[in-house]
């Protein structure tokens, strides 16, 4: 199937098969979050890996992934909502991933600390019709976070929980890395992986009722 974007498509749940969402990704915060609202879902992981281009911004890496999982699972699944999404964390344009390894996750908390960075999650909502598959709609949302001065016993404090090395950017806001900030501008979903205002927004746009 090729993927056909543009203006959501006109009454899309009319040929949408069952309420449930089918959510393209692994992310155990992002099932956390569709439960605590009440949203009903499944998951199906994609195994996409989409292609990037040279010198693409953290929101087009975040909006490329996103799109690429939303669009494989549609295809696969036709007559069914689904629902991707993709996390990029940036300080000063350059993006962090999951740290490798303890000195990794070292090195990111000490570039973090007293600093104010970017976290980027891109939204997809797709549907397929057996032929095509759709991007229905999709928005990509930022946050600024601030992060504390660290002194190194408060690195090597959290380091030591183990939180740091699943967690984009080696911390998790939700978790005992909250500790580490000093402050937020935007959704605090949004850095947890998934801005669920931005996702209800989208369901209602296509008729999607709560």
């Amino acid at each position: 199937m090729k993927p056909k974007s543009g203006e959501p498509l006109a009454n899309v749940l009319s040929s949408v098969t069952e309420k449930r969402l089918i959510l393209a990704s692994a992310s155990p915060r992002r099932r956390e979050i569709l439960r605590l609202y009440g949203v009903p879902f499944e998951v199906r992981v994609s195994s996409a890996e989409p292609t990037l281009g040279q010198r693409k911004t953290p929101e087009a890496t975040a909006r490329h992934s996103a799109e690429a999982k939303a669009l494989d699972i549609a295809s696969r699944h036709p007559h069914r909502l689904v629902l991707g999404a993709d996390t990029v964390v940036a300080l000063g344009g350059q993006m962090l991933g999951k740290p490798r390894d303890v000195e990794e996750a070292w090195a990111m908390l000490r570039t973090l600390s007293g600093n104010q960075h970017q976290v980027y999650t891109a939204v997809v909502l797709a549907i397929g019709d057996g032929t095509a598959v759709h991007i229905v709609d999709l928005k990509t949302v930022s946050t600024d976070i601030w992060f504390r001065n660290l002194d190194e016993a408060a690195i090597e404090w959290y380091v030591s929980t183990g939180e740091p090395f699943d967690k984009a950017g080696a911390y998790g806001i939700q978790g005992e890395g909250g500790k580490l900030i000093a402050g937020i501008s935007g959704s605090y979903y949004n850095v947890v992986g998934l801005p669920i205002g931005e996702v209800f927004r989208m369901l209602r746009r296509v008729g999607w009722r709560d």
